[in-house]
């Protein structure tokens, strides 16, 4: 199961990103340790910071019969790089 399941974009993640900080959901089981591992890894990046948030799912009320569910857990983290590098998934190139 991966680590980095995937980028989080949004306006305020996309303002972050220019400031050098990039979220992503990553799976449930995943230490800060990890995650800042394999972002290193995969990017060829200085991580300097790891902040993790975990979310539970939200429950709704589905179908004919109106029937209750609940969504999944989410935990997101968000990373801040060593400065003056980046992360190319987030274009956040000024026109």
């Amino acid at each position: 199961m991966p680590i980095i399941n995937r980028p989080i974009i949004s306006e305020e993640s996309l303002l972050e990103a220019k400031e050098g900080r990039f979220t992503f959901e990553v799976a449930l089981g995943s230490s800060k340790t990890d995650i800042k591992r394999v972002v290193e890894k995969t990017w060829g990046v200085k991580v300097i910071r790891v902040a993790t948030l975990r979310t539970s799912g939200k429950s709704y009320r589905t179908g004919k019969r109106w029937v209750k569910a609940q969504k999944s857990d989410r935990k997101k983290t968000v990373v801040t790089l060593k400065k003056g590098q980046k992360i190319d998934l987030f274009d956040t190139k000024t026109e």
